[in-house]
């Protein structure tokens, strides 16, 4: 990475906040969240939902909390999961109390519509003797009427306006353990409004495109603006919301930030679309291996190219190699270099062989199987 200065992002300065037992902002890794979609006073189907989540490397989760049942139920829902939990609230500012009692490590709010000074006041009470932290969620689709007759529509300024006023009720109260989010469907507004917030403060930010769609025009329009986002060095906590399971979400979270090289977590598979030049079937062999290296955490590279064009420069630049070959023999390289040679129907067996050997030597040197926060 030294020798390659193009590649280096310069993360903004923030505050460091503490979700349960995660750290975010400063220089913490960028974490990944996802959120349940299950009723939450459904204990086992939520628990089973956070679990799936879990399994892919979420680093926190989102449950709503719309009532007294809902918050009732998360104490169950904390007690058997490993990942903080944060509360999403809207609205009654005793939910908010009730999730902090309940063991959320912290609250999703909006203090403008908590209602009244005192009632921000009890809300940040409860924080404080739980050891919750928050986070301040401002949406384009709900922004404060006010805002809306100064500014015509929503407008970056008109979100940073809304987060900075949220932001002092909180600072007025004394609590500065609190990231903020400025969320909008439309990538333009989103961008332009994280940009005026990452100027106007210090906080730690939570990147997201709302509403962002299903699992493919979601997952590109997430790219599109998290990532842009993140290239400039703003964001310190992120979740793609996608019309998906929750653990699809989580995927996408870690392939924005493998991409940047801000996170390096699980196998990154660098292959070709394939061609007629292609001396074994790319494309299923690639998802086949997806499926069966789907449970390695360290971050191991791997290149699978059909041919020998752009195969031995891709492979230099990855731990393991495959390049295919005539007659059914393909050459394999480690660590860059030409190594041996595999015929054809043993491939994918010796493929997964040799990455998992090498994961195995990551978690060894880390000392941790699951050793995922390097940056």
């Amino acid at each position: 990475m030294s020798a390659r200065p193009y590649r280096h992002i310069a993360r903004r300065q923030s505050r460091q906040i503490r979700v349960g037992s995660v750290l975010v902002g400063g220089d913490a890794p960028i974490t990944v969240q996802t959120m349940t979609n299950t009723l939450t006073t459904d204990v086992a189907a939520t628990v089973a939902q956070i679990r799936a989540a879990e399994a892919v490397g979420v680093d926190i989760v989102r449950v709503s909390c719309p009532d007294e049942d809902s918050t009732a139920a998360l104490k169950d829902i904390v007690a058997q999961v490993s990942v903080p939990v944060i509360a999403d609230i809207h609205f009654h500012y005793k939910r908010a109390i009730e999730a902090a009692e309940a063991g959320a490590a912290c609250l999703r709010i909006n203090p403008g519509n908590i209602g009244s000074d005192e009632r921000v006041r009890e809300v940040i009470k409860a924080a404080k003797d739980h050891g919750c932290s928050m986070r301040i969620g401002v949406n384009a689709g709900s922004l404060e009427k006010h805002l809306l007759e100064k500014y015509g529509e929503p407008c970056p300024e008109a979100m940073v306006e809304s987060a900075m006023h949220h932001a002092r009720l909180l600072e007025d109260n004394d609590f500065r353990e609190f990231k903020i989010a400025v969320k909008a469907s439309d990538v333009f507004l989103a961008v332009a409004a994280y940009r005026g917030l990452a100027k106007a403060c210090d906080y730690p930010l939570h990147l997201g495109i709302t509403e962002a769609g299903g699992l493919i025009g979601g997952t590109v329009k997430s790219a599109l603006g998290i990532g842009s986002l993140l290239w400039e060095g703003i964001g310190d906590t992120l979740r793609v919301s996608l019309s998906a399971p929750p653990p699809e979400e989580v995927k996408v979270g870690y392939e924005i930030l493998k991409t940047l090289g801000l996170r390096a977590r699980g196998v990154r598979i660098v292959s070709c679309p394939s061609c007629a030049r292609q001396g074994f079937d790319v494309v299923s062999a690639v998802e086949e291996l997806e499926r069966r290296l789907a449970h390695i955490t360290a971050p191991v590279t791997l290149s699978v190219l059909g041919c020998v064009v752009n195969g031995p420069g891709e492979a230099r630049e990855t731990d393991i190699g495959v390049t295919g070959g005539g007659n059914e023999s393909h050459m394999v390289f480690v660590a860059g270099t030409p190594d041996h040679k595999i015929d054809g129907p043993a491939l994918l067996d010796h493929i997964v062989e040799l990455v998992e050997r090498k994961a195995a030597e990551l978690d060894a040197a880390k000392g941790s199987p699951c050793a995922d926060l390097g940056d």
